[in-house]
Formats: structure tokens, sequence, C-alpha cells
């Protein structure tokens, strides 16, 4: 009410009450010396490139650095590597048979592995029959997930380690055929 009378009304006000930031921005404005920046264009080539090298500094995928390896998805991934493997055997050797049919013949392929040192023919015996086995009862393990059985955290790693210890048992068979 004084500020009224003396005629000094709503600016005194204003000035009294306003905060203490925005007497100061202008102060501050001032003091602060601006930054140039310059803006050009690009093509959008140049704009992919950058792209491409930011993504290059980002991390892939959290889950490898973050989680503990679990059974189940190692298994999973291990299933999948044994099974392009598998393949890729299979279709490499099918090909060569397309192309060179009389070198790659049972009789010749017999003839090459009797000359092979045994310790040559018992690892190249382990190389083949451990992927084979892990893949089979691994594949068990999935289509037994596929009929509902086993999806317990309890019941997955049971029949995680029972496809493990039957790759073991397994492969040792197969390698002393």
């Amino acid at each position: 009410m004084m500020s009224a009378r003396i005629g000094l009304g709503s600016a005194t006000r204003r000035v009294a009450f306003a905060p203490v930031i925005g007497r100061n921005q202008t102060v501050l404005r001032t003091l602060i010396p601006k930054r140039g920046v310059q803006i050009q264009s690009l093509p959008p080539s140049a704009s992919e490139e950058i792209l491409n090298a930011q993504r290059l500094k980002r991390p892939s995928s959290p889950h490898f650095t973050i989680y503990q390896p679990q059974l189940t998805w190692l298994g999973s991934i291990a299933n999948r590597v044994t099974g392009g493997a598998l393949s890729a055997l299979l279709y490499g050797f099918s090909l060569a048979y397309l192309v060179a049919p009389d070198t790659f013949d049972s009789a010749h392929i017999v003839e090459f592995v009797a000359g092979l040192p045994d310790y040559v023919k018992y690892t190249g015996k382990v190389i083949l029959a451990a992927p084979f086995t892990f893949h089979f009862w691994n594949g068990l393990r999935h289509l037994s997930w596929d009929m509902g059985k086993f999806l317990s955290l309890k019941g997955a790693y049971r029949a995680g380690y029972a496809a493990l210890g039957a790759t073991v048992i397994s492969t040792v068979a197969l390698v002393l055929m």
C-alpha cells in the first residue's frame, strides 16, 4: 500500500517480487561469451557415414556383458552352431562329391582314413561325434519344450544336464566303435 501512495505502483512490485534468477539473467548473458556454431548442409552419403561411425562406438548388445551365462541360452546357441556346422559339412561333402565323384567315393575315403595314424582317427571321430550327438540330444530337449515338458527352471536345468551327460556318453561310445 505504501508504494501506491508514493506513486511507484506496479513497476516497483514487479522488481521487488521478481525472482533473483530473473534479475541476474541479463548480467549473465553479457558475461558469458557466445560460442559460434557453424551449420553446413551435408549430402545424404556423409550423414550415413556419420551415423555408421556413431553406431560402431555403441555396444552391440548388453546381454553378453550384463547377464551371467546360463545353461539354457548357452545350450540353445551351441545347438544352432552345431547344426550349422553339421549342415556345412554335409553340403560341403555333397558338393565335393558332385564336382569330383571319383576322388570322394567311399573306396578312396576308406583308403585315406586307413592310412592315418590312430590319434588322428580318434581326434577326427571326436570332432565329428561330439557336435552330432550334442545336436541330437539338445534337439530332443527342444522338442520336449515344444511339447510343454521341462519348462520350469529346475526342469530346464535337469534337461540341459541330461543332454550334456548323454552327449558325453554317446560321444565316447561313437569314438570307441
